[in-house]
Formats: structure tokens, C-alpha cells, sequence
């Protein structure tokens, strides 16, 4: 590889950070990760230690070129990516201001039921395009003025996860269009910060601490001699906007045309598409600025996805999770067999899948409905398994509402690891499912920035045709559609007869 040619991507999620280097063809070379601790100081409050987070991205930075045995000189540019909402604040002298704040945080609840309930929302929504909820810095500065004023008192700089990462790397405050345009502070339409929402909102004294806003692919600083010191990557390294991870995801798999969705399987259900004129519905989770410019990220999300599995394992399953780890094996790869085992049609049971959040209501629980003596743990999997895909049918849904029916839908996250779920989602939504080459995507996303930055690629779609690459295609079962359609109606009766209980 000719020098200054690698591309290197940096993710970080809610409790794992990531690099990943890339060379310009979308071969993936290295990959280095560390977790990340969660701070929990009162009910409702999901923190990070900033100078920890800085530290965990100086390691995997560097043991990720370590690991590749490329010489920093070699790397042409970098970009991050990371979790949307929450907020990272940071003084004048560059210290943190507080702690950093997770997009899990529900401390400024009562913000935004006031909201809803006093018809701010309603004034605000042509402006913004999205939902209001408590881990976005709209409520959380609401709440920071009501409780903890002093702080705000000596913010100099309103971050978010990815854009004060950059901020260390390169002494740049800078807010990047992606990420700031789902937070309910910009006119979504025009991308510019909005005093009008702002006031609804009563946080105008914000405004001079929000940074100046930047594109995606711009070169928004290089990398400073600290940031060199602490990282080994060379001072001077170009270090481009980056993205919020939903955006990342989306163009890591390949997103440039309205015909494709996005799923991403995770810790949240994430189902998007872009579109060229933002969408505007009450009932719309949000919408956003795509890093392709002239389109709109249109969202629909709930915390509803994979992450009720890994409950599930490490509720009910240990010692399975203890003798995998003795066979050498996973126990997610038992856990395939066991679903695989029990036929579509031969299980009643389903499963709510609403243990972190939810898509039916901000009250509703999770829960196994259907279950009799004879039923087993195999059964007990299959229902979570199709609960977190009707989860995904419920939002989509809502986005078809908007458009027509995809060509296809591109898949992501953890569930897109497992070819038993993924033909459920072919199956289940009765469209075909495509799988990419790449598998840490918000990273990837992040490299495809940073080549379309420092001009490797003269647009994200050209990054797209070199960098991404389909590695299959899952078709929908015909023989399948009339027994998840059955299912998935009875799976909507429930929760509609839930909500009184709720």
C-alpha cells in the first residue's frame, strides 16, 4: 500500500470504543476495542468518565495501528463516529464540566412530558421534525438549568460523544450536521441552530456554547502534538466531521438512494432510509441530516432489539454461557440451534421485547405471553427472537407510511451475525435482507468520512462503490408469511390490550 492511503475509523458506542483501519477498497486490516464503564450516581443517571473515554480511544487508536503494523505517516485521515444525545460538557481550559451523559439518561423525564402536554411540542415539530425525548440536550439543558445552573455556568462548549472526541484530537470545536440535527436545537430543514426552538424550549442562554456547525465529510482539524503524544498517530493527521452512529451504520452498509432500507439489530431497533425533503409526522421518531447532501435520514427507533437477548443469556443462561466458553464456542451459537429447532408454526408463545424501552408506549413492559408447561427454553428464545423482529415490523411499518416498499433492506448489529434471525427478518418482513462484507460498520462509516475528507473519494457514493461490498443476500420464504403475519397480529392484539394495564 503506497503511504498515507490507510483510513482509519473510530466508534464510539454506549459501552465499547472502537478503531478500525481500512484501506481504500473496504478491506478491513485491524480492529482494536476496550469496554467502556457506565456510571449509574442516581436513579435515572447514565454517565461516563470523559478523561476515561479519552483514554479508552489513545489505546485503541494505537493498538489498532500496532496491531495493522502501519507507521502513522501512513495514515491519510480519520474520522469518529458515536452514540447520539446524551451531551459531553467542557469548560474554557478544555476540562470536562461534567461528567459525560449516555443517550440512556432519563433524568429530565418531566421536561419532556411537560412538553408534550403544554403544546411546546406541537409548536416546535415543523422546525425540527422529531420526537422529544429525555437523553436529548434539549430536555437535559432544560433540566441543567432547573438543577444544576452552576454547570452550564462553566460549560464554554456543548458536545456531543464523537465531536469531543474530536475536540481532543484536535483542540477544534466543531459540531457536525449529522449528530446536532437529532438533537432538537436546528431548524432540520435549513441545518441551522434555532433560536425560535431554542426559547420554546427555554434554553436561548445556551446559545454561544453550541460550536459552529460542519459538514460531515469537512476537515473539521488535525491531530494536535498532544493528541499525537497520547495516541502515536502523527501530528498533523487530517481528522474529518465524522457522523452520528445511525448515519454511520447507514452509509457503512452502503446507503446512497432511497431504495434501500437500513436495520440495525442492536441495543436499539434503528429502521431508516433517506430521502430527498425531510418528513414532518407527529407520529415519526425523528428526522435528520444525512451526510449525502440535498438528502434526510428519516428514523424510526425504539430500545427494543438485541439487547433483550443478552438479558436473556445473562439472566437464564450462565452456566450455557460458562460451558460454551469451555467448548471454545459462542453461546449465541447454541442458542441458533435452539431456535432453529422449534418450526414457525409449531410455537404460540411471543415475547414483548420491551425490557430497555419501548415501541408501544413509554410505560410498557416487557414480558412471555402464551406459555403453558409443555414449552421450554428453545420456545422461550424463538419468542424473543421474533419479539425484537416484530419490534423492527412495528417501526417499519411506520416508515412505509411515508414511502413505498424498499427493493431490499441492508442489515446491521448483533442480530446480523445470526442467519437463523436474519432469514426471520427476510421472512418476517417479506423483503429481501443484504448483508455486507464489513462488520464493525459505524467504523467503517467513519473511514468512508474520512476518505471522502481528505479527498481519497470525490463523494460519499464513489467512497460507497469502492468501500462497500454486498457479501450476500437472504430471501424472504413464502411458505413463512402467513404464520409471522398471524403471529404478528396477535403480537399487536396483546400490546393493545396491555395498554390499560400499563
Amino acid at each position: 500500500m503506497n503511504a498515507r492511503t490507510w483510513l482509519m475509523g473510530i466508534d464510539n458506542g454506549g459501552t465499547v470504543t472502537k478503531a478500525a483501519l481500512y484501506d481504500t477498497a473496504g478491506r478491513e486490516i485491524a480492529v482494536s476495542s476496550v469496554k467502556t464503564e457506565m456510571l449509574f450516581p442516581h436513579p435515572g443517571h447514565t454517565e461516563k468518565n470523559i478523561d476515561d473515554l479519552w483514554a479508552a480511544n489513545a489505546r485503541v487508536i494505537s493498538d489498532v495501528m500496532r496491531k495493522a503494523r502501519v507507521a502513522p505517516a501512513e495514515i491519510a485521515g480519520l474520522a469518529v463516529t458515536g452514540h447520539g444525545n446524551g451531551m459531553y460538557l467542557v469548560g474554557a481550559d478544555g476540562r470536562p464540566a461534567h461528567d459525560g451523559i449516555n443517550s440512556a439518561d432519563s433524568r429530565a423525564a418531566a421536561c419532556v412530558a411537560r412538553w408534550y402536554e403544554d403544546g411546546t411540542y406541537e409548536k416546535i415539530l415543523p422546525r425540527t421534525c422529531q420526537s422529544i425525548w429525555a437523553a436529548q440536550p434539549a430536555a437535559l439543558l432544560a433540566w441543567f438549568m432547573d438543577h444544576e445552573p452552576e454547570t452550564l455556568a462553566r460549560t464554554r462548549w456543548i458536545f456531543m460523544c464523537k465531536d469531543y472526541i474530536r475536540y481532543r484530537l484536535t483542540g477544534e470545536a466543531c459540531a457536525e450536521v449529522t449528530d446536532y440535527s437529532g438533537l432538537n436545537l436546528m431548524n432540520v430543514r435549513d441545518l441551522c441552530y434555532d433560536l425560535e426552538v431554542l426559547s420554546a424550549f427555554g434554553i436561548a442562554g445556551i446559545r454561544e456554547k453550541l460550536p459552529p456547525i460542519r459538514k460531515s465529510g469537512e476537515i473539521c482539524g488535525r491531530v494536535s502534538r498532544s493528541a499525537a503524544a497520547e495516541t502515536g498517530l502523527l501530528e498533523g493527521t487530517p481528522v474529518a466531521g465524522g457522523l452520528f452512529d445511525i448515519t454511520a451504520c447507514a452509509i457503512g452498509t452502503g446507503i446512497t438512494t432511497p431504495d434501500r432500507l437500513c436495520l440495525i439489530a442492536g441495543s436499539w431497533s434503528i429502521n431508516e432510509y433517506i430521502s430527498p425533503a425531510p418528513v414532518q409526522d407527529r407520529d415519526l421518531f425523528m428526522t435528520s441530516a444525512y451526510c449525502i447532501p440535498g438528502y434526510w435520514l428519516i428514523t424510526e427507533a425504539s430500545a427494543t432489539s438485541a439487547s433483550n437477548l443478552e438479558w436473556m443469556v445473562s439472566e437464564l443462561m450462565p452456566a450455557d454461557r460458562r460451558e460454551a466458553q469451555e467448548k471454545g464456542c459462542s453461546v449465541f451459537d447454541t442458542i441458533n440451534a435452539m431456535v432453529e429447532s422449534i418450526p414457525p408454526g409449531d410455537s404460540d408463545v411471543l415475547f414483548l421485547p420491551f425490557l430497555y424501552g419501548s415501541s408501544a408506549g413509554p410505560k410498557a413492559t416487557a414480558g412471555f405471553l402464551g406459555l403453558h408447561g409443555w414449552h421450554g427454553r428453545a420456545h422461550m428464545l424463538r419468542a424473543v427472537y421474533e419479539g425484537v423482529v416484530f419490534s423492527h415490523k412495528t417501526h417499519v411499518d411506520r416508515l412505509l407510511c411515508h414511502r413505498g416498499r424498499p427493493q431490499a433492506a441492508r442489515i446491521a448489529g448483533g442480530a446480523a451475525k445470526s442467519d437463523v434471525w436474519v432469514q426471520m427478518f427476510a421472512d418476517v418482513l417479506q423483503f429481501p435482507i443484504e448483508l455486507t462484507a464489513c462488520e464493525e460498520l459505524g467504523a467503517m462509516g467513519a473511514a468512508i468520512c474520512a476518505g471522502v475528507g481528505v479527498g481519497l473519494f470525490g463523494s460519499f457514493e464513489e467512497a460507497v462503490e469502492r468501500m462497500v461490498r454486498v457479501s450476500r443476500t437472504v430471501e424472504p420464504r413464502k411458505e413463512n408469511r402467513q404464520v409471522y403475519c398471524d403471529k404478528y397480529g396477535r403480537y399487536m392484539r396483546h400490546i393493545e390490550a396491555l395498554r390499560t394495564a400499563w
